[in-house]
């Protein structure tokens, strides 16, 4: 009988043993998806018309300083009430125009955003770009190829102000371990959106109070917000998530 307890007791210590090492492996585990915040509507600010100037590195990845510009102007419409939106971008410059609509699609159960871009030229959707919004920035990524050869691909969009914000677009030939950016855009908002009661320029997570409870931004990046600007045309893969 006393063999038979000490088994038993050897049993519930070992048990407990074990479950006390589960328990804190599961408090160090990342966390859960249901706690990133709501993103749903981090891009209403971005809703309504903007002037946008893009800078736009000629041949990327081959050595090139070369940078082109354009102006024109780029129109964010807001779909299935703030879970996906349209971007329509419209550019000129010396070298010649960039047009291009780039789709954006929340992902409710990642709480990601997926953003594709589409050149008129050509029109074929480039792989996309995910990501979300974190304490005001927004980085997205992906794959895809330049060339023939397998790169990686990096989107940011930052905010510059109230009324002005930065997107920045950059390849990765090396797995990640450098970056070179071949896209700048940047937009002011237009006097037509104030007109029309445009957005706050603030992402929802972000807002004190808003989905998410997250702070306000205080970044200074545009550019990814996918919204920002075309991608470059061909031959130059560029793809511009604007």
């Amino acid at each position: 009988m006393l063999f038979a307890r000490t088994g038993i007791m050897s049993a519930l210590i070992r048990l407990t043993f074990t479950l006390s090492v589960i328990g804190a492996a599961a408090g160090l585990a990342a966390p859960s998806v249901t706690s990133q915040p709501d993103g749903q509507h981090d891009f209403d600010f971005e809703i309504g018309a903007w002037n946008t100037r893009v800078s736009r590195l000629d041949r990327p990845l081959t050595g090139s300083k070369t940078w082109l510009t354009y102006d024109g102007t780029s129109i964010v419409r807001t779909l299935l009430d703030g879970r996906a939106n349209l971007v329509e971008l419209s550019v000129a410059g010396p070298a010649g125009r960039i047009e291009g609509v780039s789709l954006r699609l929340y992902h409710p159960q990642s709480r990601e955003w997926a953003l594709h871009y589409a050149n008129i030229r050509d029109g074929e959707l480039t792989p996309s770009v995910t990501g979300r919004f974190s304490d005001g920035r927004g980085e997205f990524r992906g794959e895809d190829t330049l060339d023939g050869r397998a790169i990686l691909v990096r989107f940011v969009i930052s905010r510059l102000s109230a009324e002005s914000w930065r997107f920045e677009q950059a390849f990765s030939a090396d797995g990640g371990k450098s970056w070179e950016v071949n896209w700048i855009a940047v937009d002011t908002r237009s006097r037509a959106s104030h007109a029309n009661g445009a957005g706050d320029g603030v992402p929802a997570s972000e807002r004190v109070g808003g989905s998410g409870g997250a702070k306000p931004p205080g970044q200074s990046d545009s550019a990814p917000s996918r919204g920002g600007s075309g991608k470059p045309s061909p031959p130059m893969k560029a793809r511009v998530e604007k």
